[in-house]
């Protein structure tokens, strides 16, 4: 518990000090892989002991570990900026986030969240828009739980990371930097933050809130890293197992339309309840593997739960964000492996 209250302080660092990453890595991760307002003491103690063997797993859902391949690059000179070379260059994706630990404080805040809503005689047109004033207690203390969330997610990538590089090693006997297996970025989704932005014409510290939505900040922005500054801040969004995936970049738009943030994904078409009335496990492995993708999952379920058409088309969210210029595209990515949780 010791160590899971360290890396939930420290983030990405904690785990790159233990030999699991590069020195480097940290530096392409949003906040450097740590929100310094972590505070291990308002997350609970059933939170500590879901997340304490959870380090390094992908999880279940829409989570994936993909080896993909540049199917095109739209942007050469930003494509350059992040590693992106050329068409066919292989990379891996890694779609994770703080597994039942940061369910757990989800889940324990929502009940602090519910009994604020009366407390504060709060107008909701629905329970799950639950909340608290900003300046409250516990507004303050789950800000302090959420970032340990958000740092333990930092961790649990960073450690995949670290094994794939370590895969990479054992099958083709050669250091994972000859592969050129640096970090492109690491970019939150599901997450809380103060941020200043513009409101009316006016500078102001504001709470955003990103569900099913990602940073997407613009060049020369104080808070991305030196080397991508000059084109903006690299934006991922996952496709959905067999589909595409995209490396976009952060625009100044994207600032005055939309709190400098874009689509993480694209969103469920059917429940998974759905899905899995509608597709078979094994069909799913089949369609992928006639289509030249490998697949591995837990689970036939899985399968079905995740399969392409249960999504929206992500190219189509990739388009209207391009289009309305909150994130532009930078390449598209498609499969050849995919490891589902």
């Amino acid at each position: 518990i010791q160590d899971l209250e360290a890396l939930a302080m420290e983030g990405v660092q904690w785990v790159i000090d233990k030999g699991l990453g590069w020195s480097e890595d940290a530096k392409h991760c949003e906040e450097q892989g740590c929100m310094k307002d972590a505070d291990p003491d308002k997350v609970s103690t059933t939170a500590k002991n879901r997340g304490f063997a959870q380090i390094g797993t992908l999880g279940s859902g829409n989570h994936f570990l993909e080896v993909q391949k540049v199917d095109k690059i739209y942007d050469e000179k930003t494509a350059r900026a992040f590693g992106i070379e050329f068409e066919g260059q292989v990379t891996v994706m890694i779609h994770c986030g703080s597994r039942g630990f940061g369910h757990q404080i989800c889940s324990d805040y929502l009940r602090v969240m519910e009994r604020a809503v009366h407390k504060y005689k709060i107008a909701i047109p629905d329970r799950e828009l639950a909340c608290a004033p900003g300046s409250s207690k516990e507004a303050e203390d789950y800000y302090g739980a959420m970032a340990c969330a958000v740092n333990y997610a930092f961790v649990n990538r960073q450690a995949i990371t670290h094994w794939v590089r370590q895969s990479f090693q054992e099958v083709f006997k050669t250091d994972p930097e000859n592969f050129g297996l640096k970090l492109l970025y690491d970019v939150a989704h599901n997450i809380a933050k103060i941020e200043v932005h513009k409101v009316n014409g006016e500078t102001r510290k504001v709470w955003v809130h990103r569900k099913g939505a990602t940073r997407a900040f613009p060049p020369e922005h104080p808070e991305i890293p030196v080397d991508y500054r000059s084109v903006g801040q690299p934006v991922i969004i996952p496709g959905s197992m067999g589909t595409s995936s995209w490396v976009l970049v952060g625009t100044e738009k994207a600032m005055e339309l939309s709190f400098g943030s874009t689509a993480h994904g694209a969103g469920r078409m059917l429940s998974r309840a759905a899905a899995k009335k509608r597709f078979y496990g094994g069909d799913v492995r089949r369609s992928l593997e006639q289509r030249g993708i490998a697949v591995r999952a837990a689970s036939a379920v899985v399968l079905a739960e995740e399969a392409d058409p249960a999504y929206k088309n992500v190219d189509i969210v990739a388009d209207v964000s391009h289009k309305v210029g909150i994130a532009t595209k930078v390449a598209r990515l498609v499969p050849l492996a995919v490891i589902k949780g």
